[in-house]
C-alpha cells in the first residue's frame, strides 16, 4: 500500500505517482500506464497539454484495478481557461479517459483567464465531476495575484522541485493553508551534476539505494508528492521503493543545503504565457 497525504480538502493523495509528461500517445503511454500499475503505483498523472489523456484512461480501464483504487489528476490547458471552455473541457476530459470523476484537477499555468477557469473547477467539484482542485506551476507571485480571489484555496501546488530547487518561499506561503506541493521533475530531469552530488551518492552508499531513490526520498520526507517518470519498468519499480528507509534529521539538513533557490523553469519570466499557448496547441487536430 502506497504511503497517502491527506490533502486540505479531507481527501487523500497517493505520496508518490506516476507522470506522463512527454511520454508519446503512439501505445507508449498506454503501456508505461499499464506497466505503473502493474508494478504497483495507484497515482497517475496526465494533463491536457501532454496530448495522451485518452491512452490513460484506456490503461486504467484495462488494468482490472478498481477505479476508486486508482488516483487520476489531468489539468486543465491555457487555451481552454475562458469559463464556458473550462466547463466543457472538463467534460470532454471525462469522456475522453472513459471516467466518471477525476481524482485532482489542475489549472496548468497561471497566465491567461485563470480565475474563469478556477470557478469552472469550483463547479465541476461541487457537482462530483472532480475530487480536488488544485493549481500548476503557481510561484509565490501568482499565488498572491489569484488566491485572495479563489472562493476555494487548492488543495495542491504542482511545481518544479528537487534538491537544487526546493521552493522555501512556496513552501512557507503554501504551509499556513495546508497546501499540498507535488513535485514535477523531482530527478532535476535527470541532472548529471545532481546524480553525482557527494552528499547524495554517499547516502545512497549507506542506506543500499541508487540516487534517484535518495532524492525522492528526500522530497517525500519533506512533505512533497512525487512525479517520477520512466518508461523503463525497472526504473518504475526501484523509483516506488523508498519507503523502506529513513533519512535522518541531519542527513535531511545536508539535502537541504544544496538548495539553489532556482530551478530549469521560470514561470515569472517575462512572456512565458505567450509562449506557451503557441508552443502547445492542444486544438490542432480537433
Amino acid at each position: 500500500m502506497t504511503q497517502q497525504i491527506t490533502l486540505n480538502d479531507g481527501n487523500k493523495i497517493p505520496a508518490i505517482g506516476f507522470g506522463v509528461f512527454q511520454i508519446p500517445a503512439d501505445g507508449s503511454t498506454y503501456t508505461a500506464v499499464k506497466e505503473a500499475l502493474e508494478v504497483g503505483y495507484r497515482h497517475i498523472d496526465t494533463a491536457q497539454a501532454y496530448f495522451n489523456e485518452k491512452e490513460v484512461g484506456q490503461a486504467i480501464k484495462d488494468s482490472g484495478i478498481p477505479r476508486e483504487e486508482i488516483f487520476v489528476t489531468s489539468k486543465l490547458w491555457i487555451q481552454d481557461f475562458a469559463y464556458e471552455t473550462a466547463k466543457s473541457t472538463i467534460d470532454a476530459t471525462l469522456e475522453k479517459m472513459g471516467l466518471d470523476y477525476l481524482d485532482l484537477y489542475l489549472l496548468h499555468q497561471p497566465y491567461g483567464e485563470v480565475e474563469q477557469a478556477w470557478k469552472a473547477l469550483e463547479e465541476a467539484k461541487a457537482a462530483g465531476k472532480i475530487k480536488s482542485i488544485g493549481v500548476s506551476n503557481f510561484t509565490p507571485n501568482f499565488w498572491k495575484q489569484f488566491i485572495p480571489n479563489f472562493a476555494t484555496i487548492p488543495a495542491v501546488n504542482q511545481v518544479e522541485f528537487n534538491p537544487y530547487f526546493q521552493q522555501k518561499e512556496l513552501r512557507d506561503l503554501l504551509a499556513k493553508d495546508q497546501v499540498t506541493i507535488e513535485a514535477w521533475a523531482p530527478l532535476g530531469q535527470g541532472n548529471k551534476e545532481l546524480f553525482e552530488e557527494p552528499v547524495i551518492t554517499k547516502l545512497a552508499s549507506k542506506y543500499g539505494k541508487d540516487v534517484g531513490q535518495i532524492i525522492l526520498r528526500f522530497a517525500n520526507q519533506e512533505g512533497i508528492v512525487v512525479l517520477p517518470k520512466s518508461t523503463k519498468k525497472s526504473r518504475m519499480t526501484s523509483n516506488k521503493d523508498i519507503f523502506d528507509f529513513e533519512l535522518t534529521a541531519d542527513e535531511l539538513a545536508e539535502l537541504r543545503a544544496l538548495d539553489k533557490g532556482k530551478g530549469s523553469h521560470n514561470p515569472d519570466a517575462p512572456g512565458v504565457g505567450e509562449y506557451l499557448l503557441t508552443a502547445y496547441d492542444i486544438h490542432a487536430n480537433d
